[in-house]
């Protein structure tokens, strides 16, 4: 299966379309995430919805969310459309929602982990400072 109803774009052209390296291009292909077709040659061809798809790709990865997030709000049908002309997807606002509160239990950790890291730190200085009269600023 292919997106969109124009075939015969090549993976340069639509990296120049939308802005994603071939690399990328095939990445997602890998992902299930896009859906060439096939030329007589084996070169991929992608249709014009390939390129809105992209593009809504990078944003909601540039935003914070992962492919299989992204996976989930295509298998809803929220991605052959400009992002920002979609009616609200209750299942991407729930998965949005959801990594969300991954992030911010992860910053939490990281946060936590920083100021044992500060506290340790403070400790061996000043622990340096007693023992080799070290100044506690190096």
């Amino acid at each position: 299966m292919h997106e969109g109803t124009m075939i015969g774009m090549r993976i340069g052209e639509l990296s120049d379309r939308c802005g994603a390296s071939p690399r990328s291009l095939r990445y997602y292909e890998q992902q299930g995430l896009i859906a060439p077709s096939r030329a007589a040659n084996g070169y991929r061809q992608y249709g014009e919805l390939t390129i809105v798809r992209v593009r809504n790709i990078r944003e909601l990865l540039d935003s914070g969310l992962t492919v299989e997030d992204i996976r989930l709000s295509l298998e809803k049908g929220c991605l052959d459309r400009p992002l920002s002309t979609l009616p609200p997807c209750p299942d991407a606002v729930r998965i949005a929602g959801d990594r969300l509160a991954s992030l911010d239990r992860r910053i939490a950790a990281l946060q936590d982990l920083r100021e044992r890291l500060a506290v340790q730190l403070a400790a061996t200085r000043t622990a340096l400072v007693r023992e080799y009269a070290v100044p506690a600023d190096s």
